[in-house]
C-alpha cells in the first residue's frame, strides 16, 4: 500500500488559497472594467447593454469579495458547498461576459457592436479568461464528499473484495 505524500497533502491547502484568491481579485477586476465602463464611458445609456453592465459589476464584486474571505480550517461541509458554487457562479459570469464581449465583436449582440480592442476590451478579455480558469482549477481541486474518510472508494466499489460464487457445474 502507498503512503500518501504529505508534500501533497501541505501543497493542495496551498493551491485552494492561491486560486481561490487570485480567481476573487480577477473577478474583482471584472467588476471594476465593467463599472468604468458603464459609469464614464456611458454604457449606462445602451439598452439591454446597460443594465448587463451594471448586473456583471455588482455581481462580480459580491463573488470577488466573498471569495477573498479566508477559509478557516474548522469550516465544515456547508462552507465548502457554499465556496464552490460562489466559484462557479464566478465561473459563470466571467465566461459569460467573455463570449458576450467576443460576439459584440463579430456581431450586434442586443443591437450594440463593440469596435476594435482597446485597453479596457483586452483587460475585460484577460481578466474573464484568468477568473474562469482559476475558479473552475479551485471548483476541480476543492475537496468533495465522495473523497472524505469512511465512504466507498476502490476495491469496495468495483467488487473486488466481493465473494465469488463458482458456476454449477453440470454432471
Amino acid at each position: 500500500m502507498l503512503k500518501p505524500d504529505s508534500s501533497t497533502h501541505t501543497a493542495l491547502p496551498s493551491l485552494l488559497t492561491v486560486t481561490r484568491t487570485l480567481g476573487g481579485l480577477a473577478l474583482l477586476v471584472v467588476g471594476g472594467v465593467h463599472f468604468q465602463q458603464y459609469r464614464y464611458e456611458f454604457y449606462s445609456s445602451i439598452p439591454t447593454i446597460g443594465p448587463l453592465f451594471l448586473a456583471t459589476f455588482v455581481g462580480a464584486t459580491t463573488l470577488g469579495l466573498f471569495l477573498l474571505v479566508p477559509i478557516r480550517r474548522s469550516s465544515g461541509r456547508l462552507r465548502t458547498l457554499i465556496d464552490e458554487v460562489a466559484a462557479l457562479s464566478g465561473v459563470g459570469l466571467a465566461t459569460g461576459a467573455f463570449v458576450g464581449l467576443l460576439i459584440s465583436e463579430h456581431t450586434p449582440l442586443f443591437g450594440f457592436m463593440e469596435h476594435g480592442y482597446r485597453f479596457a476590451i483586452v483587460l475585460a478579455l484577460v481578466s474573464e479568461a484568468v477568473a474562469s480558469a482559476l475558479l473552475t482549477l479551485f471548483v476541480v481541486r476543492a475537496p468533495h464528499p465522495s473523497s472524505t474518510r469512511g465512504t466507498a472508494s476502490g476495491p469496495e466499489l468495483s467488487g473486488a473484495a466481493q465473494p465469488r460464487v463458482a458456476p454449477e457445474s453440470e454432471g
